[in-house]
């Protein structure tokens, strides 16, 4: 479900689109688009991914930063996981998180923009 950067940037026809993203490129894939936000519509999720964007953290490094336990940590992980928006990194017993893909890394940007102060 991860959201490709191609569908944002190509018309309908699948032609390079110099103009910009179009409108008709999220109609054509408004399902896949609403998956995404639902996945992204959990406020603990939606922290998650903004800390996970400034680089990879560990569940227990995530548990401290947010001050939930660590199964709440792991259940909103796997979520996100499921939903191809985190990806994992095994070093010896401890299990990196970080962003799946830069078009992830973008909305999650973008969202810091629209909410600084």
């Amino acid at each position: 479900m991860a959201l490709d950067a191609t569908v944002l940037a190509t018309t309908p026809a699948g032609l390079p689109n110099a103009g910009g993203p179009q409108p008709t490129a999220l109609v054509a894939n408004a399902r896949e688009a609403s998956e995404l936000l639902k996945a992204m519509a959990h406020e603990g999720r939606l922290v998650i991914l903004a800390l996970l964007g400034e680089r990879e953290r560990s569940v227990t490094e995530l548990e401290s930063m947010l001050a939930i336990r660590q199964p709440a940590v792991s259940q909103q992980l796997a979520r996100l996981r499921a939903d191809e928006l985190v990806q994992t990194r095994r070093e010896g017993k401890l299990v990196y998180y970080s962003l799946a893909s830069d078009s992830v890394r973008e909305i999650i940007r973008t969202m810091i923009r629209m909410y600084q102060s």
